[in-house]
Formats: structure tokens, C-alpha cells, sequence
């Protein structure tokens, strides 16, 4: 029997994980079953390159126990501890940074990054620059919301949708979500603004089960 996708928030916000689990909810009818869960070392948001490297150990750690999972998703868009995960996982590992990028480079020849903050943009332009992608990138507008209100926040959809308003007018195709809390957001934003908008848990998702439904032959 084929284990769970283990998708892992590494902040400690259940209302985060929680936001994931409905997101995620339509792929659950392709057969592996999909386990969201959340780190409780975690700070409450990873909003800095500090947190995003203090949850290396603790996240490892969990990868490491979690031997009965298929594949493992790190549910953080700075994709923290992913090479010294996928160091120790006997499962293959996804950072959704990575894989939200190409889905996006996929659907689109020019994407935008809506981000949190201008703090998360040079982290993020950094991954893209070591993934040699920034020439079809025009760039990154931030939302100035912290993780907990990018999934609760009563004024988050309006904030997406400017962002991506001004990304579409400096001439992105396709619009990447840079947090997971922001999953939830996904389906309406795409309809207000009219271009793909690719949520980075939704698409890790999507890639994690394509491997492992292949290797089940």
C-alpha cells in the first residue's frame, strides 16, 4: 500500500495547515492519500531568513521519522531545510518554491511573484537566480502582510489582487502565490485578474503524486 504525500507546514499556525487541507482537498481522489501536518517547533510564521533556518532541525527530524510517507512537501515558499531533507528522506522530497516556479514557466513565457513582504523578495530572487529563471521573472510585488494574515487577513483578496494587477502591467503572464498561506485565495484571484495564478501546495501536490503513481507502476 502506498503511504501518504506528508505535506508539512514548518511554521506553527494550524489555521495555515488547516488552509492547506481544504486547498488540497480535489486531489484527494487520485488515490494516495494526502496528510497535511504542522511543525510545532515552527515559529508562528517564517518571515525571515532566521526563521526560515531555524526550522532545518526540527523539520529534518520529522522527514526523518516519517518513513511511511510516499513523498514529502515542504508547505514553505523559502523551501527551508529542502537539500538536507531530501539528504536523509528515503522518499522523494519537494520544496514548493520550485515546483510553483515551473508550473508557472510552464503555463506562461513571463511570470510575477506576489510575496508577503520586501524582506521575503531578496530571499525568493536569490532561489530564482541559483534556478536560472530570473530573465522570464519581471519581478516581485509585495502584499506587507504577515503569514497568519495572508490566510485570514479580511483585506488579503483585495491586497492579492493589486499586486497582481501591477505585475500584469509590467507584463506577467501567469502569477505565482509566494506563501502558503495564501492558498485559499487562489481560485478567486484567478477569475478577478483573467491569467493562470498558480498556488505552490496545489502544484507540489500535483508533481508529488505524477511520481508516485508512476512508481506504482
Amino acid at each position: 500500500m502506498t503511504g501518504p504525500i506528508l505535506v508539512i507546514n514548518p511554521n506553527s499556525n494550524q489555521a495555515v495547515t488547516d488552509g492547506l487541507d481544504r486547498a488540497l482537498a480535489p486531489f484527494r481522489a487520485a488515490g494516495p492519500a494526502i496528510e497535511c501536518v504542522t511543525l510545532a517547533e515552527g515559529p508562528f510564521g517564517i518571515e525571515s531568513q532566521r526563521d526560515s533556518d531555524a526550522v532545518i532541525g526540527p523539520l529534518a527530524a520529522l522527514v526523518a521519522r516519517r518513513e511511511d510517507a510516499s513523498a514529502h512537501i515542504i508547505a514553505c515558499y523559502s523551501d527551508p531545510g529542502l537539500e538536507t531533507c531530501r539528504d536523509i528522506a528515503s522518499a522523494p522530497v519537494f520544496g514548493i518554491q520550485d515546483c510553483a516556479v515551473l508550473t508557472a514557466l510552464a503555463r506562461a513565457d513571463r511570470i510575477g511573484i506576489i510575496g508577503l513582504s520586501a524582506a521575503a523578495e531578496l530571499r525568493h530572487r536569490r532561489y530564482m537566480r541559483r534556478m536560472g529563471v530570473l530573465d522570464r521573472v519581471v519581478g516581485e510585488r509585495p502584499v506587507d502582510l504577515s503569514v497568519a494574515d495572508s490566510a485570514t487577513g479580511a483585506d488579503t483578496p483585495d491586497r492579492l489582487a493589486d499586486a497582481g494587477a501591477a505585475l500584469i502591467r509590467d507584463g506577467a503572464e501567469a502569477l505565482v502565490l509566494g506563501c502558503a498561506g495564501m492558498a485559499l485565495h487562489r481560485v478567486a484571484l484567478e477569475g478577478r485578474l483573467g491569467v493562470p495564478v498558480i498556488e505552490p501546495v496545489q502544484s507540489t501536490v500535483a508533481m508529488a503524486l505524477g511520481v508516485v503513481l508512476s512508481a506504482g507502476g
